[in-house]
């Protein structure tokens, strides 16, 4: 079949007398004929990637391409680094299969070669139509059997799993880790197609890269999953080094949309048999969840590293918000001018009731601390020697966070396990370390 695609796309390149590329419906490089200059950044990086970035997307579909029925001139446009082009659209009957495109650097390409060339439209349409749909049907395949391994019935997850290792998709052994992307929406806006179609591209490109038969993934309506599977081997990387380059792929994919913020990752645990991998692709979902809300705990967070919020983010919305764990602190939750002295009990119960530290890290003076931790104590009715009230305050400024009903102002890092802090020292006076120039509350 690509013989024959290929046999097409050279012969309107000799009509056209210049290089001819065909795309799918999505814009993704299907065959594409020998490339000689003038050759613009965008036809460049569509060959080495075999698809096209969402900004280009965006581009030709306020051009027209989508609704055009006969061939149409795209502008050059200096932003992307794009020269103008000749779109021949490829329909089957009422069916948009693709497109093929022309550079036309000088618009030098006249009525009559565009003509000629259109006229391969109908035998390239059969040909597209034919590998479409040879392409969609393993790829419906694939994504259904993906979709089970996810799927909460064992049964279910079983036959997905075994379809993946019959089809060759995955290689029989070896552990199953999740990596679980999502895009967060700018404030009042909402994932449109040009940011789930960015969200494949990320996912493909981190796939390519881990290697054949170590991963599939799966795009969901507000997410993506990436299962990357298999033993390691020399030269082979680990799952915390495809979280990490699926956020750099993606962050690519999605510069230039406007609906996107920003982009997290989660990591889940492995597991070491394929059926198992719904309960690491739960802990990196939550994992994710974790880091949109947290932006401190990084752009790519491991749930084996979430600490105490491996345990809260496993709470349902409404049991967090309905959730009072110490009800002292919620009088201070309720009231912004107490943030200075939220952040500052934060901070010393992360440093394990070590004053001196805490001190440090804010940048406080002893004396200033002191103050606000008995401030904390007689707003809250607590008393911080308690080592259950220390436990307990703790947990609840980690659910406020995770609620949005707390922000850290000042510098933060992902919260370690909760354990139960030393004493509070006396609320003596105490001189400030040598070199301490440190600003008061």
């Amino acid at each position: 079949m690509v013989s024959e695609l290929q046999r097409i796309v050279d012969s309107a390149a000799s009509r056209a007398g210049r290089p001819a590329l065909i795309e799918d419906r999505r814009q993704r490089v299907v065959v594409y004929s020998e490339q000689i200059e003038p050759m613009d950044e965008v036809r460049k990086l569509s060959i080495l990637r075999r698809q096209t970035t969402p900004e280009v997307i965006a581009f030709f579909r306020e051009a027209g391409v989508m609704r055009a029925k006969e061939p149409i001139r795209t502008p050059a446009c200096a932003k992307l680094h794009m020269l103008p082009r000749v779109c021949v659209p490829i329909w089957h009957n009422d069916l948009l299969l693709g497109f093929m495109w022309f550079v036309d650097s000088d618009q030098s390409m006249s009525d009559e070669q565009i003509a000629s060339v259109s006229a391969t439209t109908t035998e390239l349409a059969l040909a597209l139509y034919r590998e479409n749909l040879a392409g969609e049907l393993a790829s419906q395949r694939e994504t259904e059997a993906v979709r089970l391994l996810l799927a909460e019935e064992s049964e279910a997850r079983a036959h997905g799993a075994l379809t993946l290792i019959e089809d060759g998709v995955l290689g029989e052994e070896g552990p199953t880790t999740a990596v679980v992307a999502r895009l967060v929406p700018r404030a009042g806006a909402r994932l449109d197609d040009l940011s789930r179609i960015a969200l494949e591209q990320g996912l493909l490109a981190s796939r390519r890269w881990v290697g054949p038969r170590q991963a599939v993934h799966l795009v969901r309506y507000d997410h993506g999953v990436l299962l990357v599977h298999g033993k390691q081997r020399r030269g082979r990387q680990g799952p915390r080094a495809v979280a990490d380059h699926l956020h750099e792929a993606l962050i690519g994919a999605v510069r230039g949309l406007s609906a996107v913020a920003g982009v997290v990752v989660g990591v889940g645990q492995p597991r070491l048999a394929l059926p198992e991998a719904r309960e690491s692709y739960d802990e990196a979902a939550l994992a994710a969840r974790v880091a949109v809300q947290l932006p401190a705990v990084g752009p790519v967070a491991c749930w084996s590293q979430l600490g105490i919020y491996r345990v809260l983010s496993q709470l349902s919305g409404d049991a967090m918000r309905s959730c009072s764990v110490h009800p002292g602190l919620e009088r201070l939750l309720d009231d912004p001018a107490n943030t200075p002295l939220l952040d500052t009990l934060e901070v010393y119960l992360d440093l394990a009731g070590n004053a001196h530290a805490t001190a440090d890290r804010m940048n406080l003076h002893r004396t200033s601390l002191y103050y606000r931790l008995q401030r904390v104590e007689q707003l809250a009715g607590t008393d911080l020697k308690d080592g259950n009230e220390r436990l307990s305050l703790h947990v609840a400024l980690k659910m406020a966070r995770l609620t949005g009903r707390h922000h850290l102002a000042g510098p933060s890092r992902p919260a370690p396990d909760t354990v139960i802090p030393a004493a509070l020292p006396e609320p003596a006076l105490a001189r400030p370390a040598s070199g301490a120039g440190k600003r008061s509350a």
